[in-house]
């Protein structure tokens, strides 16, 4: 699966196998049982962040995933995206440091 992502100017295709999908989920449920218990996105504390909510928060790990240049990180991130919005088109990641405006598009 392929998930497009824009940050910035620059738009990346992130190519995530099928299989690493299947062996992530145990992984990917962890994460959203820490997400349960709330998140702090930018400056607000969400008490349970809803899917866009969880995906917004994801797309900010693929950014510092992006920057320290850990692409398994980046691949493993954006497959937690791919896996729960199958569907979606594209992730507009936003870098002024406010996760409530990284935009998903399916």
């Amino acid at each position: 699966m392929i998930l497009k992502l824009t940050i910035d100017d620059q738009t990346f295709n992130i190519e995530v196998p099928e299989q690493m999908l299947k062996e992530a989920e145990e992984f990917y449920a962890k994460m959203d049982a820490d997400m349960d218990r709330g998140w702090q996105m930018s400056r607000f504390w969400v008490e349970k962040p809803d899917l866009y909510q969880r995906c917004q928060i994801v797309a900010d790990r693929v950014l510092g995933a992006f920057h320290t240049e850990n692409k398994k990180m980046v691949s493993l991130m954006s497959g937690y995206i791919l896996s729960r919005v199958p569907h979606v088109e594209e992730v507009i990641v936003d870098t002024t440091g406010d996760i409530t405006l990284t935009e998903i598009i399916a």
